[in-house]
């Protein structure tokens, strides 16, 4: 990676929405994509990526938890420079503001997602970086 590259993890546990990639490379993205979050995980352990697009899928029947996206936010919380931008079900925002709430998303976006919404979030990040 040089000093100019960009890093972007997609983290797709479900899907179903469209393949983002072709955008994350126009915008200037070196595109990593991981499909389970224990990987995504482990991935963060060795690279510190400026940008992760991950998906909030609430789990009822977690514990202590509401989704796997509670762990890779706390340990993004150790990585200052990553912005999270989240997908989530409109019918779980509740549940997903309670995480919001203790833990940093940059951007959240819900389904089904807009392409172009997504492009300004990531504009977003780019501009504040370059502030």
């Amino acid at each position: 990676m040089t000093d100019e590259s960009r890093l972007l993890l997609s983290i797709i546990e479900l899907g179903g929405y469209p393949d983002f990639r072709p955008l994350y490379e126009a915008l200037g993205y070196e595109v990593a994509v991981e499909t389970r979050m224990r990987k995504a995980i482990a991935f963060l352990k060795r690279r510190s990526p400026d940008v992760i697009v991950a998906e909030f899928n609430f789990q009822s029947d977690f514990r202590d938890r509401t989704s796997s996206l509670e762990s890779l936010l706390a340990v993004v919380q150790r990585l200052p420079h990553t912005r999270v931008i989240v997908f989530y079900e409109k019918e779980f925002s509740s549940q997903f503001d309670k995480l919001r709430a203790r833990l940093p998303v940059h951007e959240a976006i819900s389904f089904p997602v807009d392409e172009q919404v997504l492009r300004t979030g990531l504009r977003a990040i780019e501009k504040t970086r370059a502030e």
